[in-house]
């Protein structure tokens, strides 16, 4: 998925790219994208978690030889 930003976390762990995403889409316009690229299994379910806390949307994620891709639009600001 093309996304408008991607914010790179390989190496990081929770919390960190969830704090990183919640600063990244403070900078955005309502209705932009960010990708979150992670190695650390629980961003699939930490995401998915902080999206429907914070309103955001969950698009989606990708797997890929133990790197994950999340996908995130902003829907408030």
């Amino acid at each position: 998925m093309k996304t408008d930003h991607v914010i790179d976390t390989v190496g990081k762990f929770c919390p960190v790219p969830i704090i990183e995403t919640a600063t990244k889409l403070k900078e955005l316009a309502i209705g932009e994208t960010v990708t979150v690229i992670a190695d650390d299994e629980g961003i699939k379910s930490d995401m998915k978690s902080w999206c429907e806390m914070t309103g955001n949307e969950f698009l989606g994620l990708y797997e890929n030889d133990g790197e994950i891709e999340v996908y995130v639009r902003k829907a408030l600001d």
